[in-house]
């Protein structure tokens, strides 16, 4: 199998394109001959850490941007410290291919320029904070830095960090437009919001079923921006209504299922992690109504940490086995589609 992260350097130097990229795959495919069905692929490779290079140059990173922010402490000092963060990533990003400084580098950016922005604008008001068209301002800013950087660098974490950053901009300038009826329906923004993201990730995995290309790390960021936008105000919300202890963390269980449910159909397991301190809580109601409060606490992490393992070792069977049960058109067009053929 020809080595799929030189082929992604390959694209990002602008030695060869995306589409020769995917046709070497394809004959490197070809040529190894059909996929052993015994071998066990990992499913969400995350590409962050190549070596402790990227750990040590990570540490400089912060401690260098840390600090320059620190000083700067005003719009023109964060200024200075997004345009550090952008010379850094010409040689780190662009030559380097540096995953985790990458996102650090990224992140600095784009939170620089917002601070910078929110800052110019705020100065000499009061409690800025209190003024959503501000923020709304700073995170306009940040989307529009997040796609000059994304032009640049193609990190795919960017598309991530834009996303978050627009749905930052939509939530301050419903604020700023009517602040009542959006805290009022602030959980059911989040979750559109979260199901809009969750979408377009599902776009980026559709679009690579075998993983591999950028596409599926930008799906995999998306991913974990959507989940917490979506489970945080379900469960939240089904936490705090009103039935009893017992019948909510009963409740709660229950989407935490579901969540398990799309996270095999889907093969990421973002959205699962997300309801998992959840499912915690609710079952460790359960203990103390069964009358097991002095021990609830341990028994709900054993009982955690036994679902997370036997969901870890039954992931591909139970995978195939669900992926058989939908519509053979659906399941084939899905990420790894063990059991689907």
């Amino acid at each position: 199998m020809i080595d799929t992260a030189l082929l992604q350097r390959a694209v990002g130097d602008g030695v060869i394109t995306q589409e020769q990229s995917l046709a070497l795959q394809r004959l490197s495919r070809e040529a190894d001959g059909p996929p052993r069905t015994d071998a066990v692929q990992d499913d969400e490779q995350l590409r962050l850490v190549t070596g402790f290079a990227d750990i040590f140059v990570t540490i400089g990173l912060v401690l260098f941007l840390g600090t320059l922010a620190f000083f700067g402490g005003h719009a023109f000092g964060l200024a200075i410290t997004a345009a550090a963060a952008w010379g850094l990533a010409e040689f780190f990003t662009r030559r380097r291919r540096m995953a985790l400084p990458s996102i650090v580098l990224l992140i600095a950016f784009t939170g620089a320029g917002f601070g910078a922005v929110v800052l110019a604008f705020a100065e000499g008001i009061s409690q800025w904070a209190d003024r959503p068209a501000i923020l709304a301002t700073g995170a306009l800013t940040a989307v529009g830095l997040a796609a000059l950087h994304y032009r640049r660098f193609a990190v795919p974490v960017t598309i991530a960090a834009g996303t978050a950053a627009l749905i930052g901009t939509l939530v301050a300038l419903g604020l700023a437009v009517a602040p009542d009826a959006v805290q009022a329906h602030l959980n059911a923004l989040l979750i559109v919001a979260g199901v809009a993201t969750f979408a377009l990730a599902m776009r980026f995995d559709l679009a690579d079923p075998l993983r591999l290309t950028r596409r599926t790390d930008i799906a995999f960021w998306l991913h974990l921006l959507a989940a917490p936008l979506i489970v945080h105000p379900v469960l939240a919300r089904i936490a705090t209504t009103s039935g009893g202890p017992a019948g909510n963390a009963q409740l709660v269980l229950a989407v935490v299922l579901v969540l398990a449910l799309v996270a095999l159909i889907t093969d990421r397991r973002a959205i699962l992690v997300s309801g998992l301190a959840y499912a915690g809580i609710a079952f460790g109601s359960l203990m103390r109504e069964a009358g097991f409060a002095t021990n609830a606490l341990p028994l709900t992490l054993l009982a955690l940490g036994a679902f997370i393992l036997l969901l870890s070792a039954g992931w591909h069977p139970l995978r195939a086995g669900l992926l058989r049960a939908l519509p053979r058109t659906l399941a084939a067009r899905l990420p790894h589609p063990i059991g689907a053929r």
